[in-house]
This record gives C-alpha cells, structure tokens and sequence, in this order.
C-alpha cells in the first residue's frame, strides 16, 4: 500500500478503490452537504466518500467521509492500524544489541526511523502557496464552509490541523479544534481548556505575546488523522504522520507568519491569536451528537490565505454516531494501545465503543494476576492522559469478547456482583460533556467483570440468577403509573442479571429516576435503565443517548442487589443539574427529503 504525499493523491486512489462517489447536482454547503453527507456516514460499513463537484456560490468542490470506513482508513494511513500498533510495539521493546550480530539486525529498524522527520523546502515555490492572498483580498467566504446542523453559530472548518508554537521551546504543535467563520478575516480558535494549543494560548498570554497560528486544510491523509491523535507531550505530529507515511512530510514556510505547514495542502490560512481577545463562539453540532453551547473563545485574525491552483476543500461532519469519527476513533484505539501497555502491561485488548463517542465508555480485557488488579487499571486510566476523561470503565477477563458490546454486555451480567463490582468516583470530563452538574468535571464509573481470585472478596462465590421476566411484562407492570412509558426492551436474554431499558417520553422533571426505581420492584429486574427516545429507535441509539446522559454520581442509585440508572434529560436544579442541557443535532425534514433524492439519483 502507497503512502500519499497530498490529498489529491488520496482522491483518486479512492476513485481507482471505487470507495468514491461523485455528486455532480449542485448543492449547498448550508446544511445539504452535511445532509447528504450524514445519510451517507450512516449506511452500511460506512458508505462511500463523497465529492461534491458543484457547491452553490463557490468555485471549489468539497471532499467529505474519505475516512468513513475500515478499507479507506487503512488507505489514509498507509496500512491497517494493527500492522502501525506492530511496529510501535516492535520499537518500544528495542533492545541495546549485545553484539554484531544484534547490532546489524538493528541497523535497518533505526534507518527507518529517518523517514519520521519532516524535511523543510527551502528554494522553489511549494503548491500550498501557488496562490497568494494578503491585505483586502482575504475573503473566508470565498471557501465552503459547511453549515453543518440548523442551530449550529455559523459555518465551521471541521477538518482544520492547527499549527502553533510553543514561545518558550520554539517546538511546534499540530491540532485539530474546530474554527468558526465570523467574516471574511477574523475566525473563533475552539480550544478546549484540557488541550495543548490551550496551553500554549495562555504560555502566550502569560508572556503578553501575540501568538501566531497557521491552519492547514487539506493536508495528505496520514497528517490530517495525526493532528487528531492523542500523542504523549512533546511528540511531533508531523513525525507521527511521517511515521505512518514511512516516508517524511515535507514542510513549507508560511508567507507571514514563522511557522512551518505541509506544503502539499491545498489550502493554508495564516494569522494571530491575540491573547486576552475572546468572542462568543458556538452553538456547534458536536460528535457528541449534541450541541456544545455557546462559549467565550479566542479571536484568530488572518494575515493571508494561500492556496494550490483549484484547490479542493476537505471537511467532515460530526452528529450522533455513527459518523465519519467512528473510524478516525477505532484507528487512535487500535495505534495506541502498545502505548497504554508500557504503563499498564496486563491489558490484553482495549475497545472504545462508538455509542460511547470515545470518552464515554471504555471495555478492557486484562490479564489478571492478582486481587483488585481491575480497580487498579481503572484508576491508572483515569489520571492518564486523555483516558482520563473517559466516564465508564468496565474490566473484564483477558479472553472476554471485549471488541463485541453485544457479547461483552452477556458477560458482564452474568459475572458482576452488585454493589461489591461497582466503583463510583469523580474526576475530569472532557470539555463536551454534558450530563454532569457542572462543567469539565463529574461522576465516573467502573465496573470490575473479572473473575474474583483468591485473597479477593467474592473468590468461589456462587451467584444466584434472577427468575427470567419478558419486557411485555416489565411494561404492562409500569405502564400504568407511567403513562410516558412508550417501551421496555431487554438487549440480551437469558442471563444471570436482568437489564431492561424503559424508553420514555419524560413528562416531569424526576420522572426519569421514579421510573427506573419502580422497575426494580419487578421481579427479574437487576439494572433498570429509564432513557428518553421513540418506540422505534434502534438499540444503537438509546445506548448513545443513555451514555451520553449519565452522570454517575447523581444518577445512578444503588438498592441492595440492584440498580436504577436515571439516563433522561434533567431539567435543572430541581433534577440536580446547573447548566443548559442541549439538544440533539438534527435536519429539518425537508433537507433530509432532498438528501434522500440525491443520493438515490446518483
């Protein structure tokens, strides 16, 4: 498999792939491309990449989902994540050589290594810069800039790699943190509080300098998905990128500003940040399926756009899942589990499923070797990096089918013990949660699904099952004093612990915890779980929403053996809640009707 020196190399090996679907209808970049875009994301396996050839009011065609499946990731990287994870597995346990024969065995795996640092163009004019726009003729809205969802502030770049430089190492940063468009010259700068271009945002205002940024669009594949990568401090992405390349990213220097950007990418925006500058950024229809609210952030004011001949604008759209991220997701958990095990060596497999939108739950099988050895992991992860904002941990056996929801969730109810596998803390969230009382902080939950050995309070314990109970008579039970109650589901039969789904149309505030409470009174009814949604919505998306709804410390209540999980929206204080609580992305109808046309004319 070829790596790709720019994005344009990608396309049309994604045609030649016949992973690429040409939209010749015009369309518009406020909300129909998004549309179509989102209909697409949701097929099956991930549907194709799109290319929108006539945008409305604009002269560049706009690229959308090239990531949006298994074969295409492994295309943008340059080989499956696995065959990466071997090779960074391979050089974390490098050892000295011993003698000659160790030492020209070495020689090739260091040689290779040449091929991660980027190499700068110093003479000749690079493509990014083929076209050169400064002073009155910076015009943002001259690019397509999806609108994305109806409520969204404004058009967004979503694909953005954001390029900043520390001021006291001179070390650059490469990020993805999405921009809004104010006007023509002046953009939002989204970073999130936890984040490294945050942190270099206020080493700068500290300093009382004015920072410069560079973004880039458009970049070759394998350099756009390392901007999204959670690498350990003080890793180059642009050396990732060449990394996964295995061959260097060679690097431009903007027209004006001191910083350096792929010179293959199609379209560079330049400019600064000055600290202490912030306007109100937002709403945004976020991966997290919600809108994140309107917020104070940085202001980045451009001093030149430059851009290659025709160039081609790369986007992606982001709602509940699953989206074009579940792949972008499933390649960052599959390239960075060697990295969990130089600190955590017993974890066998590791899943982010994408209900969980990555940081809402996490399944890890381990190799257990002594008692409380899970809990252990749940707290590593939870002070460790970005795992830290993960709110629901489970740990399970290292054989557990970890990488399948369905079949782990068996596991799960037929091995835990309520409440002595239950841990129930509080730590950091990631800036786009939503469910707990406050910001950037809440509930976390572990569960422990391993088998209890010996010196460990459960070891040899024979767990008694729950008489078996259909959802039929779950809700003919409750339906009565719930006449919200649209439906009961049971995701999995026949096993030891009864889990039941209560879907309903929430009524008043605490409803939704009544509701859970009383299904416990059923017999057969472990773990009730009231979640908000139609009779006619797929498991997939109750999931999504109960997980994106939970706040552990506040809603989910312990009785005895069993447990109530009040997973609807909260209303406010009343329901222990002190801030907005948002509302899910959607189309209007009329949009997804024209969506729908489209895709089945072409």
């Amino acid at each position: 498999m070829a790596a790709f020196a720019s994005l344009r190399e990608f396309i049309t090996a994604l045609e030649k792939a016949g992973e690429l679907k040409r939209i010749a209808e015009e369309v518009s970049c406020d909300l129909e491309i998004a549309a179509v875009s989102d209909l697409e994301m949701k097929s099956p396996g991930g549907g194709k990449a799109l290319l929108f050839e006539k945008v409305t009011g604009h002269s560049m065609p706009v690229l959308v989902n090239a990531f949006g499946s298994k074969k295409r990731i492994a295309m943008a990287l340059n080989g499956d994540p696995d065959s990466h994870a071997a090779r960074i597995e391979e050089l974390l346990h490098l050892a000295p050589p011993t003698g000659i024969g160790d030492f020209l065995k070495l020689l090739p795996k260091v040689a290779s290594l040449r091929s991660v640092v980027p190499r700068k163009k110093k003479s000749g004019k690079p493509p990014c810069q083929e076209v050169v726009l400064t002073g009155e003729a910076i015009d943002l809205t001259k690019i397509p800039v999806l609108t994305c969802w109806p409520d969204d502030g404004g058009p967004f770049v979503t694909l953005p790699c954001v390029v900043t430089k520390d001021p006291a190492t001179g070390r650059q940063n490469v990020g993805m943190y999405r921009i809004q468009i104010f006007d023509k010259k002046t953009t939002g700068m989204h970073w999130h509080i936890h984040k490294d271009g945050s942190v270099s945002h206020d080493a700068h205002r500290r300093l009382g300098k004015r920072m410069e940024v560079a973004v880039a669009i458009g970049t070759d594949p394998a350099v756009t998905y390392a901007a999204t990568a959670p690498l350990p401090q003080g890793i180059d992405e642009f050396m990732f990128a060449g990394f996964l390349r295995q061959k260097p990213v060679e690097l431009a220097r903007c027209v004006t500003v001191d910083l350096w950007v792929p010179s293959t990418a199609e379209i560079i925006l330049e400019g600064y940040v000055e600290p202490g500058e912030t306007r109100i950024e937002g709403p945004f229809g976020d991966h997290t399926g919600y809108y994140s609210p309107a917020d104070p952030y940085p202001v980045f004011h451009l001093t030149a756009i430059t851009h290659r001949k025709n160039p081609v604008y790369f986007a992606t759209v982001v709602g509940i899942p699953p989206m074009e991220d579940e792949w972008l997701g499933w390649a960052t958990e599959r390239l960075f589990l060697p990295l969990l095990r130089t600190n955590w060596p017993e974890v066998v497999e590791m899943h982010l499923p994408v209900e969980g939108v990555f940081h809402n739950l996490c399944l890890a099988s381990i190799r257990k070797l002594y008692p409380m050895q899970a809990r252990r992991l749940m707290s590593g992860f939870w002070g460790a990096g970005q795992m830290s904002f993960t709110k629901t941990i489970c740990v399970m056996e290292e054989n557990d089918p970890v990488r399948d929801p369905a079949a782990a969730l068996k596991v799960v109810l037929d091995r835990v013990r309520i409440p002595e596998d239950l841990v129930f803390s509080e730590g950091v969230l990631d800036a786009l949660d939503h469910s707990s009382p406050h910001p950037l902080w809440g509930g976390k939950f572990g569960v422990d699904a391993t088998v209890k050995i010996e010196g460990e309070p459960g070891a040899g314990e024979i767990l008694p099952a729950s008489p078996p109970v259909g959802p039929e008579e779950v809700y003919s039970k409750l339906k009565s004093s719930f006449p919200g109650l649209l439906s009961c589901l049971a995701p999995v039969r026949g096993t030891r612990l009864g889990l039941f789904l209560l879907v309903l149309e929430k009524r008043r505030p605490g409803e939704g915890a009544e509701l859970a409470k009383s299904a416990l009174g059923c017999e057969g009814v472990d773990i009730a779980v009231a979640v908000e949604g139609s009779a006619g919505d797929p498991l997939g998306v109750l999931a999504w929403r109960a997980f994106s709804s939970v706040d552990p410390k506040r809603d989910i209540a312990v009785t005895g053996k069993k447990l109530a999980i009040d997973a609807t929206f909260k209303s406010g204080p009343e329901e222990g809640h002190f801030r907005e609580w948002p509302k899910e992305v959607s189309h209007p109808p009329e949009v997804i009707t024209k969506a729908r046309k489209l895709l089945k004319d072409e």
